[in-house]
């Protein structure tokens, strides 16, 4: 793989002011790719793209909340019109709720987490799916989480959320098995990041990993030479796993 694998490239990530998104974000810069940079907050895309520019990348900021789900045609709309494709969508984004026995979530906490988690995911493949298509290899990443299958008490709608993103995304891979897209999961597991703060309170973030370093494999999972389709990569375990098992 050459130093700059994502020369050329346009990517889209959610979440990218901070944690993860940020971290990758940046990591894709650095190889070449120009960053379609999307969260709420302000502050965190613009230091982001000052981090871009001073390394000699290129970064458009896009900031919006994912609930709105008109902004996200609007987005595909807008890179429709500069650049009539997409290779890269780096879809991040996501959000814990609380942690809370499943009788005592309140609905709106529900609805609020299955929007950004799940809904907003699906808004995002309706719209851009037509743009990954333009690309000679078009490439979609989704973050998720070992909650989706560990259940653990207390995290039902976080769990609920990541399981059927999980299932929309290798529903998403079966209908891209003969075209360039392709559409995969990466579990980073505990890094050091805001939701995992809000999630376990009590540990000590330097005992974690910071989030640049899953950046590698999120590179190596975007860049055009990367073919699988439909499988789960596994940061803590280093492992992959193929989802695409005979319907």
């Amino acid at each position: 793989m050459s130093d700059k694998p994502l020369s050329g490239r346009v990517a889209v990530v959610t979440g990218a002011s901070r944690g993860v998104g940020y971290a990758a974000a940046r990591a894709m810069a650095a190889a070449g790719a120009h960053i379609i940079a999307v969260a709420r907050t302000v502050g965190g895309l613009e230091e982001l793209d000052d981090e871009i520019r001073a390394m000699g990348g290129e970064a458009t900021l896009v900031p919006f909340d994912l609930k709105d789900f008109a902004a996200i045609d609007r987005l595909g709309g807008a890179i429709y019109e500069r650049w009539g494709k997409l290779d890269i969508l780096l879809g991040n984004a996501g959000m814990l709720g609380v942690i809370t026995p499943m009788g005592h979530l309140e609905p709106k906490v529900f609805d609020d987490v299955m929007a950004v988690n799940v809904t907003a995911n699906w808004r995002l493949i309706r719209s851009l799916d037509p743009l990954l298509r333009q690309s000679d290899a078009g490439r979609a990443l989704f973050v998720t989480s070992g909650a989706a299958h560990r259940c653990r008490p207390y995290w039902g709608v976080y769990s609920a959320s990541k399981a059927a993103l999980e299932a929309l995304v290798l529903t998403y891979a079966r209908e891209l098995r003969q075209t360039a897209v392709t559409a995969n999961l990466l579990d980073p597991g505990p890094l050091r990041t805001h939701m995992r703060a809000q999630g376990r309170p009590g540990e000590d973030p330097e005992t974690l990993e910071h989030p640049r370093a899953v950046t590698p494999d999120i590179v190596r999972m975007v860049s055009p030479d990367h073919a699988p389709n439909g499988v789960l990569f596994s940061f803590p375990d280093n492992q992959t796993r193929d989802l695409m098992t005979p319907l």
